[in-house]
């Protein structure tokens, strides 16, 4: 689950940097660290929950 998770954010963060995605907050091609820190947050929960088991 988290290689899938870091590849589609890694994934999301390139084409961002190509043609930036348009939402709220992600406007502009120097907003691709956003992407970074959800990506963080994101696989940090993806491990605690697969962790806990």
């Amino acid at each position: 689950m988290t290689k899938i998770l870091a590849l589609l954010i890694l994934a999301m963060m390139v084409f961002h940097l190509i043609k930036p995605l348009g939402l709220p907050g992600l406007r502009r091609r120097g907003d691709f660290w956003k992407l970074a820190l959800l990506a963080l947050g994101l696989m940090a929960l993806a491990v605690a929950a697969g962790h806990g088991r």
